[in-house]
Formats: C-alpha cells, structure tokens, sequence
C-alpha cells in the first residue's frame, strides 16, 4: 500500500494505492486546519508501505503535510521533482525542473493510459495547456489564470467592477456580474480550442483533448472541441510513478 500526496494551490489530495487502484482517498482545501484534519482521518488508516508526493506549493505547506505523515503513518514522503524523462514521457522544456510535477504527472498518466497523442488541459488556480506526441514528446504548453483568478484579477484591479452577485455565462449579457463571469470563462474556452487547433498538426491531425482540474466540468461544455474528463490526473501519474519506481 502506498500513500499518494497531490498538493495543488487550492488544496491537498491524496489516495491510498494498492497497485492496482485506489482504495482510500480525501481532499482538504489549504484554508483547514491541515495538521488536525490529516491527524483524525489518517488515524483510522491502514499504514502504507512508502508515501510518494508531488508539490506546486511552498516548503512550509510540504513540511506540514510530510510532519503529519510521519506521525500518523511513520513514513516521510518521497518528493517527485519533475525530470528530463520518466515513465515514457520525455519533458520539452530545456531545464525540466521548471515544468510543474503536476503538468508532467498528468501527461505520464495520459500515456499510460494510452491517450497519446493528445492535449491535457488543467482547469484550476492556472488554465495549463500541454501537447503530448504519439511517442511520449512533451512538444511545449501554455500557462494562463484560470477562469475564477481570471475574474478575481479584474475585481483587484479596478474600482467600478463590483457586480453584487455571483455571474452566469451568457452569449451576451446584460450585466456586470454576468459580463464579468462569460468573459472569463469565455476566454479560458476559447484558449483552450486555440491550443488544440494549433497543436493538431504536430500530433497527426486528430489528438485526443483531455479536461482535468476542479473546474474542469464547468469549462467543458463551453469547448468547440470534444473533451474527456480526467478527474485526479495528478494522483493517478504519481500512481504509475510508483509502480515503475
């Protein structure tokens, strides 16, 4: 038994994994009280053989959640740091540690499961955008905010953009609040369907367009393109990870 650790910028997953699959799983938002929360819960665990994490987030925030796990379980987590080549997927970026973990594990996750070619697209705190060849190439992505930072960026940066209630998405609206959320939303669809119509050459015409992240379900129905939703790519890349580790 394995314990896995996704720690994203809004919040902490995690999975026990038996080799074949998930057993066990939860998730705390990082506004909890991390160190109480993992404590009561992970008290009624069975105890994992090794505990393997993948982090975006601060040292004090991996320190925290590697302090609960040796506490409750005895075992410090393993960190995976993105590298040059793992598990079939080569990295584009010429220094490899510069590609988040979580953008590399989502990919070793899609070519695993035999997805490639295709185009992962997260939908969280960033819109990320990848494009993985029939060979296991990582070709290079995009970084963008995602929708919600999008609209939280607008309301920082300006006085008279106060709407006094959340927003829908509309083709056109007649109001601020609706203004503000279609425009955020519209534009993270509209980057997302940029990406694959530009990566479609370079992965044979036709990639697969895979959706993951916590608002991925919200952002698929605005697509142009045909999406599958991947929920916790992360934490199944770090799946095969330790299985090949």
């Amino acid at each position: 038994m394995i314990l896995l650790l996704d720690l994203g910028n809004t919040r902490l997953k995690f999975a026990l994994f038996d080799g074949g699959e998930f057993t066990l799983r939860g998730a705390f938002g990082w506004e909890a009280d991390i160190a109480h929360e993992l404590a009561t819960l992970w008290a009624a665990w069975p105890k994992p053989a090794r505990v393997i994490g993948a982090s975006v987030v601060d040292p004090a925030r991996e320190t925290a959640v590697a302090v609960a796990a040796g506490s409750a379980f005895g075992c410090e987590p393993a960190w995976v740091r993105t590298p040059a080549s793992a598990c079939g997927v080569t990295n584009a970026y010429a220094e490899p540690h510069r590609l988040g973990v979580d953008r590399f594990l989502a990919m070793v996750a899609a070519w695993d499961a035999g997805r490639a070619p295709c185009v992962l697209a997260s939908v969280g705190t960033a819109l990320t955008l990848d494009a993985l060849d029939a060979e296991g190439r990582h070709l290079g992505g995009w970084i963008a905010p995602g929708p919600l930072l999008m609209q939280q960026s607008v309301l920082g940066a300006t006085v008279q953009v106060r709407p006094d209630h959340a927003g829908a998405v509309r083709d056109l609206a007649d109001n601020t609040a609706d203004g503000l959320a279609s425009g955020c939303w519209q534009a993270s669809a509209a980057l997302v369907d940029r990406f694959v119509r530009r990566a479609a050459p370079q992965l044979g015409g036709a990639p697969t367009v895979t959706l993951g992240g916590g608002d991925a379900e919200l952002l698929a129905p605005l697509l142009e393109h045909t999406v599958s939703i991947v929920p916790d790519a992360v934490l199944r890349g770090l799946a095969v990870w330790a299985r090949t580790a």
